[in-house]
């Protein structure tokens, strides 16, 4: 699946829109990313630039537009309320989709090389990418800022992570981070308080209150030895939080920052917040997201939701964002729209092209075109979805079922599952037509001189390669689809018994199909150990599928004699 990062650079402009918009003009012409947001300040005299897309794809438009800030901001000439030391000050990544932030650390790290070398900037790596636990804080990266800079960097205990010890007086320094993706996040409530709703931010926020004295709101402070304010922490790790009065909507809210939300997600933070609420008399009506939030946050919350309810979570993608955004009240003040609000929806053109966008007929018209593909590496994706979709359906039936109440989670389990199979099968169906189509494009490459064809060669043998790999991934993904038809053959619902075994005989078929596309495309790989290897294993998957196939109709064919 794949891969998303989000960058955030924030570049030393904000007055001046004619600058700013050479530098996103960077960022548009880029291929592969998608730019989100550009929110300039006057005051800060700094525009903050939000993009996302693949994480190779996203390093070049980043690079491209720290080089333009380069060559057009003066730091010489800049003035601000925000601290700064560059005139792209910082540029933080952050991993969104299918990617750890290990991973998200590497790329940071590899940008904030190139623009060391390649723009001899001086570059400090600060949070999860930053080398020593000093530069983890940006405060201590960005200290002396601009001004301080050219005399900072004479100290050898701030060497810069790459790039030249040398003050670079036009562009200044940059800080490349990596961080966790935050989450801004308001809760709404039925009163029109600030203070009221100060105390239950107060009460949530990692942060927490000041300690008094008598433990009453109007005692004093108490300090500690070294005069600092003794707290009493808040019921929420990596969650900032204020109460304020919305004069737009009438209502009091408690605004949050959820600064890790794989520490305290959106629905952690909105239910604490609903207990905390209702000790103090006062209840939640709604949320707001403000800006973009990853789509596996909301699925997330739309599971947590469910399995409260003792309902299955291994439902589509669709109903678990329904489910999150009733639950959370999301639509409370305006209506709340994931085309708008998240990411991976944000950059899905939807152009339509897609084969699991098309209805069934089109589908089947298209597969019955003069047209190459789809063909049957696509067929056996599909037919393995449609398969491991039955499956799932049984457990969701079973988990319903009158009188299995105490056993709604062992059947939740396997339909999530069966889910996920079904959507990872859902995109074999397109990416084995790319396949396809990127040997196409192989043998479309010049070959007129030695380099060209050895290029040409080169890039067929590639595709060609993964060509193989789609239909053998499709082959596993099957396979493993057979242990959820088996175990609801055996302990499902009887009535759906049946749906079952149809499940089953759609996962051998999908298997031996896929097994087909595999050996004919082994003809144009080069590399007979690769070759040898796939072919070997894809036997071995076969084999255990038609196992599998038997002892599925065995149990289906018992209960239904």
């Amino acid at each position: 699946m794949k891969q998303l990062i989000e960058c955030v650079p924030n570049f030393s402009e904000g007055r001046d829109m004619a600058v700013i918009k050479q530098i996103t003009d960077e960022i548009e012409r880029s291929e592969g990313v998608k730019l989100l947001d550009v929110d300039p300040g006057a005051a800060t005299n700094r525009t903050v630039v939000t993009m996302v897309g693949e994480p190779e794809y996203v390093i070049e438009a980043a690079f491209r537009a720290v080089k333009k800030a380069a060559e057009i901001i003066d730091m010489r000439k800049h003035k601000g309320e925000h601290p700064r030391m560059g005139a792209t000050d910082v540029c933080p990544f952050v991993p969104v989709a299918n990617i750890s932030m290990e991973e998200t650390v590497e790329y940071a790290r590899k940008l904030a090389k190139r623009i060391g070398d390649e723009l001899d900037i001086p570059i400090y790596c600060y949070e999860n990418a930053a080398f020593t636990d000093e530069r983890r804080n940006l405060a201590n990266c960005r200290s002396g800022e601009y001004e301080g800079m050219s005399e900072k960097l004479k100290d050898p205990h701030w060497k810069p992570d790459f790039g030249p010890a040398k003050f670079n007086a036009g562009a200044g320094t940059t800080a490349v981070g990596a961080r966790d993706f935050l989450v801004a996040f308001n809760v709404n409530l039925n009163t029109t308080s600030t203070r009221r709703a100060n105390a239950i931010a107060f009460d949530v926020r990692e942060r927490g209150r000041p300690k008094r004295e008598g433990g009453s709101a109007a005692g004093k402070i108490l300090k500690d030895e070294n005069g600092k304010n003794i707290t009493i922490p808040g019921s929420l790790k990596s969650v900032k939080a204020i109460g304020w009065f919305i004069e737009e909507y009438g209502v009091a809210q408690i605004s949050m920052n959820l600064t890790n939300i794989s520490i305290t997600p959106v629905h952690i933070a909105f239910d604490e917040t609903c207990r905390k609420a209702e000790a103090r008399g006062i209840r939640v009506t709604g949320s707001e997201l403000v800006g973009l939030i990853p789509l596996q946050a909301m699925l997330d919350a739309g599971k947590y939701f469910l399995r409260k309810q003792q309902r299955s979570a291994g439902v589509s993608d669709k109903e678990l964002l329904q489910i999150a955004i009733l639950s959370m009240g999301l639509d409370d003040l305006k209506p709340f729209d994931p085309k708008e609000k998240i990411i991976e929806y944000m950059m899905d053109d939807g152009d339509g092209n897609n084969l699991v966008e098309m209805d069934l007929a089109a589908f089947a018209d298209e597969t019955a075109s003069e047209s190459p593909a789809p063909g049957g590496g696509s067929i056996a994706a599909y037919v393995g979805s449609l398969g491991v979709s039955l499956g799932t359906m049984v457990a969701n039936l079973s988990s319903h079922k009158r009188g299995w109440d105490d056993r709604w989670e062992e059947y939740s389990d396997w339909a999530e599952k069966g889910q996920a199979l079904k959507d990872e099968l859902l995109f074999l169906v397109d990416e084995d037509t790319r396949a396809f189509n990127r040997i196409m494009e192989g043998f479309g490459m010049p070959k007129g001189s030695d380099a060209e064809k050895a290029a040409r060669h080169e890039a067929i043998q590639e595709a060609s390669k993964y060509a193989m790999q789609i239909p053998f991934r499709v082959m596993e993904r099957c396979l493993e689809s057979m242990a959820v038809m088996k175990a609801m053959a055996e302990t499902g619902i009887e009535a759906s018994v049946s749906d079952a075994g149809v499940g089953g005989l759609c996962a051998r078929t999908a298997v031996m199909g896929a097994y087909l596309n595999v050996k004919i495309n082994a003809d144009g790989v080069d590399d007979k150990a690769f070759v040898n290897d796939l072919l070997s294993r894809g036997a071995e998957i076969e084999k255990i599928a038609l196992e599998q196939e038997n002892e599925i109709l065995e149990i289906v064919n018992a209960k239904i004699k």
